[in-house]
């Protein structure tokens, strides 16, 4: 009996463990925001959908549309790889925005009613830890 019951609580703990590694895109939206005085640009993932505005004030409605099945897959593999704690600590690479030589970009991830934001970095040149990410999420912009 004893035998029994460690064989099932190693299989429902392990399975509870492996479940909590990964990073669910399903259920998260992500806002990726860039802008100095005469430009801005927001994108927002969320299920599925990807909309673009370029409108600071927000008066204008964000252009929505359909991400395909494998740019989706290929951001779910991008977002699964991210430690979603350490945003806020990720350095970034260049200082152009200091001086007004890149627009000043954030990531922010909503993800389990919990709200993950990095600190600023240069549009185009994000931190090594999520430009694989980010280079997709802008890419979704281009398109438009």
């Amino acid at each position: 009996m004893k035998l029994y019951a460690m064989i099932f609580l190693s299989l429902f703990l392990g399975k509870s463990c492996t479940s909590q590694t990964k990073n669910d895109l399903k259920t998260a939206v992500l806002e990726y925001t860039a802008n100095t005085r005469g430009f801005y640009q927001k994108i927002t993932i969320q299920n599925q959908m990807v909309a673009v505005s370029k409108d600071r004030s927000g008066t204008e409605k964000a252009v929505e549309t359909k991400i395909s099945d494998a740019d989706w897959n290929q951001l779910v593999g991008y977002f699964e790889t991210i430690d979603l704690d350490s945003l806020a600590t990720l350095k970034a690479p260049t200082e152009k925005r200091f001086h007004d030589g890149a627009a000043i970009a954030n990531l922010e991830v909503t993800y389990k009613d919990k709200k993950y934001k990095t600190t600023s970095f240069d549009h185009g040149y994000p931190p090594e830890a999520i430009k694989k990410l980010v280079t997709k999420i802008n890419s979704f912009a281009k398109k438009e």
